[in-house]
């Protein structure tokens, strides 16, 4: 969006310049790139407010379908602004064996609740939605109606009735090609970094959707708190394999959940090794 904002603001230049040739004047060299810059901020600010609003305007009482593709695109163009404001950079690999126009299920393991975010990032076009704890919904009332409006569900981790209803609305949001689905299978953010082990009930959403399984993992985003703004981060992105559902046909949720955390284990301590 930035270089659109480039575009246009030139364009507003040149307008302006029909009616006071102010690239004609002495003190055009000065001049033009701060108006340049300056109306590049105000359609950022102006995004950003755009943005914050059709936040607040989410209802999580309500369907998440009504404007659900528009947030979605707000989230599209405004992640990467914020992203670089934050001073993130985001290195990735394997991203080139994403299937296109498919929703599936993504596998992530979870260092940080910006997890997420770096996700949707990675992947503007799959249509991520996650499922996440419940707390989310009590304790982050805003991160709770941007879940919402992206088709994010709750879901009880002490409380298998309830977490069997969650995994059983994550089926059928896939099945009805809503969004792609996210799941952090250990439960829980690990504070080592370390993989946990898995819930791998989870994996039933694939089985049952007869969709693909990207494994991703990710790492150092559990030091973004302390450095965020301030100093620049890296995080690095994964897509380790995309396993296709002939691949796990007649396995049961241990099998593939084993296969998943070996792939995700390995690649992960060689990430940590690296750093």
């Amino acid at each position: 969006m930035i270089k659109i904002y480039l575009v246009i603001s030139a364009a507003l230049i040149l307008i302006l310049n029909n009616f006071f040739n102010i690239l004609q004047e002495p003190y055009s060299w000065w001049l033009v790139p701060v108006l340049l810059i300056g109306f590049v901020l105000c359609f950022v600010i102006i995004q950003m407010l755009i943005f914050l609003f059709a936040i607040l305007a989410g209802n999580t009482n309500k369907s998440a379908d009504k404007g659900d593709r528009f947030f979605r695109f707000m989230v599209k163009i405004s992640l990467p602004i914020i992203i670089a404001l934050a001073r993130v950079q985001i290195r990735t690999e394997g991203t080139e064996k994403l299937p296109e126009n498919k929703h599936m299920m993504f596998v992530c393991n979870h260092q940080h609740d910006f997890d997420p975010v770096i996700m949707l990032s990675t992947f503007p076009h799959a249509d991520l939605a996650f499922i996440g704890k419940k707390e989310i919904y009590v304790t982050m009332p805003l991160v709770a109606k941007i879940m919402h409006r992206l088709h994010s569900l709750p879901i009880d981790r002490e409380n298998d009735r309830e977490a069997a209803k969650t995994i059983i609305q994550a089926i059928k949001l896939i099945k009805d090609d809503v969004v792609s689905i996210g799941i952090f299978p250990e439960g829980y953010v690990s504070k080592s970094c370390e993989l946990l082990p898995f819930r791998n009930g989870c994996f039933k959403i694939a089985m049952k959707a007869n969709v693909p399984i990207a494994v991703c993992v990710i790492n150092n985003t559990q030091s973004l708190p302390k450095r965020i703004f301030r100093k620049k981060s890296v995080v690095n992105f994964k897509l380790l394999d995309v396993i296709y559902p002939e691949q796990f046909e007649g396995m049961n949720t241990q099998q593939l959940g084993d296969i998943i955390h070996e792939k995700m284990e390995t690649a992960l301590k060689q990430m940590l090794e690296e750093n």
